[in-house]
């Protein structure tokens, strides 16, 4: 795709002044999760290769990427450069390594992949197994009942987005394994196959890692954190940064939380677990930018999803303007029936 006149070469440096962004160094994280092959519209955001193209020839042009470790560092040393941003990917889809490796290669950048190990080498995440069993359903309604889910009707494109929002939004909360044993009995009523080569094998992390990309912890199984025992959110997280570090022959010090609101996914205790298993950072996904300030253990992390360069520089831009120190402390420290 041809970038427009603007977004080639107007200077983000003046378009920042225009915004009124602060001086105070800052630190803009990207976040993604799939790169696809074509436009998918049942996969709501996710960009295909085209505008991963064009988002990341954006990002190389106006903006200072760094690798997150490095950035964290500079972040607290006070010696960010103006614009400094970092892009993440997290769970460790294939198409990480098929299509957004030669994009970001392509454009001089360094990305972190944060991996949720247990569905490497032909597992499927539990929300996949229901997106792509509601997107091979015949027929107009999906009926589940059975399930504590309700009857949701599926004969239109928007019918089967909402459906889907719904489910998920219903199962996620549930324990580990009655999560996955939901999302396979999904499969089951709609009589659906699921593919078996969504998520990377380990021979593609570590091609990752070889091609200089940073990998980070994403637990093994994905789990919310704060519906964990405390023996179970250690094997989680301790697990999955144990099996990169056999896979790639060096430590693994960043992490993402799975779901990643503070409060609700993941609590203060869990930061003083990552610190005791040798990370040195975390990601979340309350958007904003971080500053100085920020506990390194709760950055903020943003993606704009427009569709339009233009309008995607501009927003991103604009994020820098949402800098708030205390508001990950304040999320994460209050309980979260106090702050229904």
């Amino acid at each position: 795709m041809t970038l427009p006149l603007l977004a080639r070469h107007f200077p983000a440096r003046l378009t920042g002044r225009l915004l009124g962004l602060p001086a105070t160094p800052s630190l803009s994280i990207l976040i993604y999760h799939r790169v696809l092959s074509q436009p998918d519209e049942l996969m709501g955001g996710a960009p295909d290769v085209a505008a991963f193209d064009w988002q990341m020839a954006l990002a190389a042009r106006h903006f200072n990427v760094l690798p997150l470790a490095e950035a964290v560092t500079r972040l607290r040393e006070g010696r960010l450069p103006p614009r400094a941003l970092c892009i993440t990917f997290d769970d460790g889809y294939a198409d990480n390594h098929h299509h957004a490796l030669p994009i970001l290669r392509r454009h001089g950048l360094t990305a972190t992949f944060f991996i949720a190990t247990g569905f490497l080498d032909g597992g499927c995440m539990w929300n996949d197994r229901i997106i792509e069993s509601v997107r091979a359903l015949a027929g107009t309604r999906l009926d589940l009942e059975t399930l504590g889910l309700g009857e949701h009707p599926v004969a239109t494109l928007a019918q089967r987005r909402k459906a889907i929002a719904a489910i998920i939004g219903q199962t996620k909360y549930r324990p580990l394994a009655e999560r996955e044993e939901t999302a396979r009995r999904i499969q089951a009523i709609t009589g659906s196959a699921v593919p078996d080569d969504l998520m990377m094998q380990g021979a593609q992390v570590k091609a990752l890692s070889d091609a200089g990309m940073e990998i980070g912890g994403h637990t093994v199984n994905h789990p919310i954190l704060a519906n964990c025992s405390e023996a179970q959110a250690r094997e989680e997280i301790a697990g999955g940064k144990q099996y990169l570090e056999d896979l790639l022959g060096k430590p693994v010090r960043l992490f993402a939380y799975p779901n990643g609101k503070p409060g609700q996914d993941y609590l203060p205790q869990h930061g003083e677990l990552l610190k005791s298993l040798g990370f040195e950072a975390a990601v979340s996904t309350v958007w904003g930018v971080s500053t100085r300030d920020t506990d390194p253990f709760q950055l903020y992390r943003f993606t704009p999803w427009d569709r339009q360069p233009v309008k995607f520089l501009l927003r991103l831009l604009a994020n820098y303007r949402h800098t708030d120190p205390d508001r990950q402390h304040r999320a994460a420290t209050t309980p979260a029936r106090a702050r229904r």
